[in-house]
């Protein structure tokens, strides 16, 4: 029972990543599936259930990659824009103006999923020598949830003058080089002109 959860987990969040969630339907997930979609809505009442189900199983799997903590946080990078690409984003800003507890409901459970695996990175990279041991771990798990959810803003990052990928960029290394030591510095350097 509970490896058919995984199942249906692991399918639809690698069809979310290539197709996008905002275009897949249960029905296509569970005829990709070979299932029907009752077997899905056994495990998930709804779509955004099941792509909140992936997005913690994502963050699992990057942070059980034990990899360096700096190309962790390009990998969680990656991850969140290819999720944000794919949801409608005016959502968001119609939910906190028209729906403003709906919405902080929304961004407290994003929060807490994200705030677990960022800390989990700063612990990781503070033991590793590549994040400085003074950071306040609580307020920059903070900061990085504040930044990634803001530069989605198009009032504020307006395409026309600013790509996407540049802002994103842009704010991870702006991100990276407040918390890092020289070793993180010498590994962000050496690395920067490679895609993780």
């Amino acid at each position: 029972m509970q490896e058919m959860r995984e199942e249906i987990i692991e399918k639809s969040t690698e069809m979310f990543l290539i197709r996008g969630s905002k275009g897949l339907t249960m029905d296509t997930i569970a005829y990709e599936m070979g299932i029907s979609k009752k077997t899905i809505y056994k495990y998930f009442n709804t779509k955004r259930e099941l792509v909140k189900a992936g997005s913690e199983y994502l963050f699992h799997k990057i942070m059980e990659l034990n990899e360096n903590p700096i190309k962790e946080m390009y990998l969680i990078k990656d991850f969140i824009f290819k999720v944000l690409k794919s949801e409608n984003t005016s959502q968001y800003f119609q939910f906190q103006k028209y729906f403003p507890k709906i919405y902080q409901s929304l961004m407290t459970r994003q929060f807490t999923e994200m705030d677990k695996c960022i800390t989990k990175n700063i612990k990781k990279g503070i033991e590793r020598g590549l994040y400085r041991n003074e950071i306040n771990i609580k307020l920059i798990s903070r900061f990085f949830f504040i930044g990634i959810n803001n530069i989605k803003d198009l009032t504020i990052f307006n395409p026309k003058h600013f790509s996407s990928i540049e802002v994103q960029e842009v704010y991870l290394n702006f991100y990276l080089r407040a918390i890092c030591t020289q070793k993180g510095l010498d590994y962000l350097n050496n690395h920067k002109n490679l895609n993780f």
